[in-house]
């Protein structure tokens, strides 16, 4: 008995070594013609490994951040012309001169050079705008500055900046850390705000010499970009490093759903709707392009001006959200939301004028309270004589009393608070509440299906490195 369990244990051990051999090589393994055991869990682990690979992508499209291009047949991505108007202006022209803005000349304010964009590569900062900047017919009012050589518009901030929604007078691989005579300034004029890259090279080509170069954006929404020096002709720069673009461009963010994802989850995807790129060839020393805004949709405040307006085509009027728009621009998630384009494409001005003769009421009013009876006027209420508001002022004194006791403690407390961190600046609360501290900007997103050639780091305008933000890859 005890040498016939010995060989059934051996063969045992034998057939499952074989198995297991089989498995590695991935033949198949059968038994009595049919699928084995480990085919059978071989597959349903393939298939949960899908599914859950499908959840996670699911969880990753969600808090990503994609990007592409309309279909077709909505709008074409190339420009049409029906934003800007631009002109090119060469070296033997007198208006080249006029529209540079020489910084160093200028009595207005002090040009303010940005420390760390001036020393370092593959930065960018967030600067507050004087005034509302009109860009695509939306009013701008932060900026982020870009050691490339451009200017990033939008409000959401990921790492893919030069991806859309820029303003490029010379997008490159720029590094200004290479000389202490390359500065990244700027300077508000008044009725002009100006970026300057001033004697900046390129990584790598850092003999080939330095550019100079501006981009000035007026109040009005005009864009100049101006050249000084341009040692090498544009066409000549390598974009394997860093993308190499000139010219204007927008987008708009939507949830959309994905096929490989849950039905209930959304993917924001940014969509570039319109660009306009400029011929590199142009562009040399002494040159200058002037971009002069177009009018849109958005400009129009009333439903009249919206469908009547001569300035605008293909213009519609969303009641519910008092705005004139054809669905293309930054507000297109809210325009889709609300059922805007439906509205748009049926209703009108009457419509709109008889809704509000039947009721003044407008979305975004709300109710009027409707009128307390007094108390003699409630049924079965107590009805008392004498002079109105005599009872009741005990009441409205305390609950000023109140009040004011509230806001006493809390302005001592807050006074209390601030005092003990500045004077114990080392202890654990101030080194909790300085780590856990947050920004007033739009929380920083990845963007997801690009390489990390092109990745930009954050840094805020006070020149310190921004806390939180997703630091650039290392390729």
């Amino acid at each position: 008995m005890g040498l016939c369990a010995v060989i059934l244990i051996c063969l045992s051990q034998a057939e499952l070594a074989r198995v297991w051999t089989q498995e590695l090589s991935g033949r198949p393994v059968q038994a009595d013609g049919g699928p084995s055991d480990m085919q059978r869990a071989r597959r349903d682990q393939q298939e949960s490994s899908t599914r859950r690979a499908q959840i996670r992508a699911a969880q990753e499209t969600l808090n990503g951040l994609a990007i592409d291009t309309l279909p077709d047949n909505m709008t074409k991505v190339e420009d049409s012309k029906r934003y800007y108007s631009w002109q090119y202006y060469g070296p033997s022209d007198r208006q080249t001169q006029e529209l540079w803005v020489d910084l160093h000349s200028m009595q207005q304010g002090p040009v303010k050079v940005h420390g760390i964009l001036s020393n370092a590569h593959r930065q960018a900062a967030r600067v507050v705008l004087p005034f509302d900047f009109p860009f695509y017919g939306h009013q701008v009012r932060q900026i982020t500055i870009a050691t490339g050589g451009f200017i990033f518009t939008g409000e959401i901030t990921h790492r893919m900046l030069t991806a859309t929604q820029y303003i490029a007078p010379l997008m490159a691989n720029f590094d200004p850390s290479f000389s202490k005579n390359s500065t990244v300034c700027y300077l508000d004029i008044g009725e002009v705000f100006v970026v300057q890259w001033d004697k900046v090279r390129l990584q790598g080509r850092e003999t080939e010499g330095a550019f100079t170069f501006q981009a000035a954006l007026h109040r009005d929404g005009t864009i100049v970009f101006g050249y000084r020096d341009v040692p090498l002709p544009v066409e000549k720069i390598n974009s394997t490093e860093h993308p190499v673009k000139v010219g204007l461009s927008d987008a708009f963010m939507a949830l959309l759903s994905s096929p490989q994802a849950p039905a209930d989850t959304k993917k924001r995807t940014i969509y570039e709707y319109h660009r306009v790129e400029i011929d590199t060839t142009k562009i040399m020393s002494h040159s200058a392009f002037k971009f002069s805004p177009l009018p849109t949709c958005l400009q129009h405040n009333t439903c009249d001006r919206c469908l009547r307006s001569n300035l605008t085509s293909g213009c519609g009027w969303c009641n519910v959200l008092q705005r004139c728009s054809d669905g293309i621009d930054r507000h297109r998630q809210e325009w889709l939301d609300y059922s805007c384009s439906e509205e748009a494409k049926e209703g009108t001005c009457e419509d709109y004028a008889h809704e509000g003769a039947e009721s003044s009421i407008s979305p975004y009013s709300s109710p009027a309270p409707e009128a307390t009876p007094s108390p003699a006027a409630r049924p079965g209420g107590p009805v008392t004589e004498g002079p109105p508001g005599e009872e009741e002022a005990p009441e409205h004194t305390a609950i000023i009393a109140g009040v004011v006791a509230a806001l006493v403690l809390l302005v001592f407390l807050t006074l209390l608070a601030v005092y003990y961190i500045n004077t114990h600046p080392t202890v654990a609360p101030p080194f909790y509440l300085m780590q856990r501290r947050t920004n007033n900007y739009w929380p920083s997103m990845k963007f997801r299906n690009q390489g990390c050639h092109s990745s930009y780091a954050e840094v805020e305008l006070g020149l310190h490195e921004k806390e939180g933000f997703i630091e650039a890859e290392q390729c």
